[in-house]
């Protein structure tokens, strides 16, 4: 069974900085691709960021490049995204992900489907503030 819980989620001025985490766990975590997702009310839950079973290639979304970075952790098995300069926008819930079964360039193609992702985290709120 697959587990992911999402931790780091709080309320944070624009500007600001937070690190969510994501322990996975009940699965070949060192061989799934990872994503981050977020959702904000009324809209559709969308991709942040992903990165391969590895960690040596990643995918970011044009609204987050340049200020969050997502990162692994094999050993502890978690996945971490580093929120820099964050902005109101960047409010919502949210996920991790897991997609069993990517080689690497799945994992990061822009056209990844968020269905093709199967298991998920219960999500960690971020709140920013102007």
């Amino acid at each position: 069974q697959v587990h992911l819980v999402e931790s780091g989620g709080g309320s944070v001025q624009a500007g600001g900085s937070l690190r969510l985490s994501c322990a996975a766990s009940g699965f070949t975590y060192g061989s799934a691709c990872m994503g981050w997702f977020r959702q904000a009310p009324g809209k559709e839950r969308e991709g942040v960021a992903r990165i391969s079973a590895g960690g040596a290639h990643t995918y970011y979304a044009d609204s987050v490049k340049g200020r969050f970075t997502i990162f692994r952790d094999n050993d502890k098995n978690t996945v971490y995204l580093q929120m820099n300069s964050v902005k109101p926008e960047d409010t919502g819930m949210y996920f991790c992900a897991a997609l069993l079964g990517a080689v690497w360039y799945e994992c990061v193609d822009r056209s990844v489907r968020i269905a093709d992702f199967g298991n998920w985290g219960q999500g960690t709120q971020v709140t920013v503030s102007s």
